[in-house]
């Protein structure tokens, strides 16, 4: 069996018990960024799966919100696009990551990708919300070395302002994770005037202190790098007129992360 076939594979060192999902044939893939060097350790394959719930108001992928946003394309083939560079992840210390989008909104596409990353010997990492984390089960979180949690705000009212979505099931998913001894990789979009609270982020450092699994901590500037995308859909860009932080305030809000016990770059 060759490894481009190996989604159709069970590993040995999946979690027993319970049936696993059959796995998707064909998925929803809007791009892929070879060469990638900030979505996970080393050097990455990055692939972009369309559709996402969330509708972030700094959303800089909004092309990539609805599946029909993406191509068809069969697992095999996206397989096939990874083992091609497999050498050079390997000689790059880095894997391959799936983001988007929101990559839970096609479980079982995320699933054959990453049984068949495995069998390449290469790492894996998830980069989501978490806001659909009981879509991903058992056997397809056994795959993933790293996930890429995004906590867009530690307030109710204030993540629904800026998703729309409620907060909780992120923070179940978090939950999860930890129990699982699951390594996260923690990123916070700081956003003047809408996640700027220093009360909130703090809130949110002791939460992910509290979880025992977060190595490290990003805590990424508003930037409007995507706002040609709103225009091109012709939808209103509503954070226009929001300029970057601070880098005296973004460096104030990494010490307070710091200050709970967490690594941050």
């Amino acid at each position: 069996m060759t490894s481009i076939d190996a989604f159709n594979r069970s590993g040995a060192a999946l979690p027993s018990g319970g049936a696993r999902r059959a796995p998707a044939v064909s998925g929803w893939v809007h791009s892929v960024e070879t060469g990638g060097t900030v979505d996970g350790p080393g050097i990455r394959y990055v692939l972009f799966l369309a559709g996402c719930p969330l509708r972030c108001q700094y959303c800089h992928n909004p092309d990539t919100q609805h599946m029909h946003d993406g191509t068809r394309t069969d697992v095999a083939e996206v397989l096939a696009d990874i083992e091609s560079t497999a050498g050079f992840l390997r000689r790059g210390h880095g894997g391959v990551t799936l983001s988007g989008g929101e990559p839970l909104v096609q479980p079982e596409f995320c699933a054959a990708i990453l049984r068949g990353c495995k069998e390449l010997g290469l790492h894996t990492a998830l980069d989501t919300s978490g806001f659909l984390g009981n879509h991903a089960d058992d056997y397809l979180l056994a795959d993933v070395d790293l996930v890429l949690l995004d906590i867009k705000a530690f307030k109710e009212s204030t993540y629904r302002e800026v998703t729309g979505s409620p907060l909780r099931p992120t923070l179940e998913f978090a939950e999860r994770l930890a129990g699982m001894n699951k390594p996260i990789w923690l990123r916070y979009v700081l956003v003047p005037g809408l996640t700027d609270n220093l009360d909130e982020i703090a809130g949110l450092a002791e939460f992910a202190a509290g979880l025992g699994n977060v190595q490290r901590v990003d805590v990424l500037p508003f930037h409007k790098m995507g706002e040609h995308k709103w225009q091109a859909l012709g939808r209103p860009y509503r954070l226009s007129g929001t300029e970057p932080p601070d880098p005296a305030f973004t460096a104030q809000v990494r010490d307070l992360f710091r200050a709970a016990g967490l690594n941050t770059p």
